[in-house]
Order: structure tokens, then sequence, then C-alpha cells
């Protein structure tokens, strides 16, 4: 296990830390959205957790396992002011290629609002919204270790501004079934844009991210944690606004090297087992709470996230809610299917 990790540590410093922009300066950030109910419950980011769901996929195309074949997931996520987010992903297992792959959509609807052009006369009703199409394969390498891929279609479509753009993201997998333990590493986002919402030729970067995760299912008890550390190219992560920090009660940055940073970066979670149809989960993710929070005002479970699964042979019934300020929260629901196909039917 030990060398796996520092497998896996050499690996993550091969990628440069300035080659792309971190959140808040970039394009298509609804690419961070977490669209999965059990990917929402674990914090809003996690790439390791052990489960059948192919849902988490659509975040880790190392994940995807050849027991998946013929899995399918569609989740439904009601957000706020009748903003609506659809997800898909289902799974292929070709036994002739060695290969597993994945088809994934995330299509985020904004409803209809009032379109302005860059001097703010009206244009008349728009309905903006954001999608993106994903293409994943993996395959196994040895016993423990999946490595895998995924090609992205991106577009925006806000009225009169539009912009497309392509992504990759690569991942491998380390899962250890003696111990229960499961570590993953991401570098997502590696792209650019094809076309600028202004049709100019300034382009921006895509939400590039770096991440490391680890889970570990006890083997005496139904409990398994999860570990995830995102955003590992860039160490300061604050949102530095001297004026907005001032005006909301917010603390000033202070040296870039603290413990706050530190946790900036980590998601934690945990998901508790009671029998073998239902599970339950609660996440933390600390950069959430500390970017939301309203000044010194109490903001209630900001930042938290809890979720529950149902569990069949072939059906699970998933949900998810998570917290954003005092008293607001969104729920996702999901249903994933299997049909029952052997490996006959694979190509």
């Amino acid at each position: 296990m030990t060398r796996c990790l520092l497998i896996l540590f050499f690996l993550a410093t091969l990628v440069p830390g300035s080659s792309q922009t971190p959140g808040g300066s970039s394009v298509f950030n609804f690419l961070k959205f977490s669209g999965s109910p059990q990917h929402t419950a674990l914090g809003g980011d996690n790439i390791s957790n052990q489960t059948d769901d192919i849902g988490m996929v659509f975040y880790n195309p190392s994940l995807l396992k050849a027991h998946m074949h013929s899995a399918a997931s569609f989740s439904f996520t009601s957000l706020y002011a009748g903003v609506n987010s659809y997800q898909l992903q289902a799974a292929y297992r070709s036994e002739k290629l060695g290969t597993n792959f994945g088809f994934g959509v995330n299509y985020l609807n904004y409803g209809s609002v009032a379109g302005t052009d860059a001097s703010g006369n009206l244009l008349g009703e728009i309905k903006p919204a954001d999608y993106v199409l994903q293409l994943s394969a993996s395959r196994a390498y040895l016993q423990r270790w999946t490595y895998g891929g995924t090609v992205k279609f991106i577009h925006s479509n806000y009225g009169i501004y539009r912009s497309s753009g392509i992504a990759m993201d690569l991942a491998v997998t380390y899962l250890d079934t003696a111990s229960r333990v499961q570590a993953s590493l991401v570098v997502a986002n590696m792209g650019t844009q094809l076309r600028t919402y202004t049709g100019g030729n300034n382009k921006e970067e895509l939400p590039f991210d770096l991440k490391l995760g680890i889970s570990k299912r006890l083997i005496n008890a139904p409990v398994q944690f999860s570990f995830t550390a995102n955003r590992l190219h860039r160490f300061d992560v604050t949102y530095n606004d001297s004026a907005f920090n001032a005006e909301n009660g917010f603390q000033q940055p202070g040296k870039k090297f603290s413990i706050d940073n530190i946790f900036r970066h980590i998601v934690i979670s945990t998901q508790i087992y009671i029998g073998q149809h239902l599970e339950l989960t609660a996440g933390y993710n600390y950069l959430r709470r500390k970017e939301l929070n309203i000044g010194s005002a109490a903001n209630g479970l900001n930042g938290f996230s809890v979720g529950a699964g149902v569990l069949f042979r072939t059906l699970q019934l998933r949900y998810g809610r998570a917290y954003y300020q005092s008293n607001r929260s969104f729920h996702q629901v999901a249903i994933n299917n299997q049909l029952l196909f052997t490996s006959k039917y694979c190509l």
C-alpha cells in the first residue's frame, strides 16, 4: 500500500502547477458541479469511493469497471430559482477490446431570464443553458490497477453569447481488496475553448484540477471513510478580495502557508452500510463552508452534505442533499439500473 501511495504522489508531481488557471478566473465552471447524488453526499468532491454507482464514473474514468457493463444512471437536481440539472451516465464492456466504455451528459437549464447586451440594453427573453458530453474508456492493469480517460465536448449558450470547448480527464486507480483500500489520482479538465463568448481570439482557461483521493472500508465494521485532496497544483486557494472581505466581515488572508489553506484542499466523508440494501452518507467540504459563510453570522450546516442509497441487485435509488449557507440546500435524486446482459453480448 505504501508503494502505491508513493507512485500516485510521483505521478501527481509530474503535472506542472502553471499548466492551467485555477478556479475563480476560468471558463465553464459548471464542470465543477456535482450532478450525482452520491458524489454530492460525499462532500461534492470524491474520486476514490468504493461503490458500484455508475454515476461516480462521471468524475473519475478509472472507476469504470467491467462489472458495470450495461449499467445506466439518471439523476435530477433541483437547484435555486428554477435552475435544474439533468445527468446521464451509461457503461458498456467490450470483451474483444478488453476495454470498458462510458458515455455521460450533464445538462443545466437556467430557466427564462431577461437578455441584455454588454451595455445593458434589453434583447428579450433568453433561456441560458450549459452542457457537457463525455466519452470515457478504462482498462485494467495487472490485478489492482485501472487506468482511464475521458474526452469532453463543452457548450454554453447565453443568448447571443455562446462558447464551446474540449477537455480531457486522465485517471488511475489502485484497489487492494484484502485491506479494502482504494486510492485514485485524477487530472481533470485539460483543454481549451474552441469558441469564445464574444467570438474573439482571447481564449480563457478551463477549471483545471489535480486530485488525489483515498478510501478505506473497515474490515470489521460496516463503515467506509474517504479523504479527497483537490487543486494540488496550487497551494493558496484563498479568495482574496480586500474590499469584499471588509464589507462582509471576512478575515483578510494571512500567510499563504497556514492550516486554513491546507484544509481548503480537503474534503472528508463517511458511509455507513445497514445490511445489504441501505447506505447512509455524510460529507464535509471545508472550502465551501469558508467561501459561502456570511461573515460572523450563524451559518448552520453550510459545507455539510448528506445522502442515502437503497440498493438492490439491478436497481439503485439514491438521494443527496448539500447545504449552501444557513438553511439553504438543494436536493438530488437518481435511479441506477443494470440490465442482466452476460459477456456473450459484448463485442
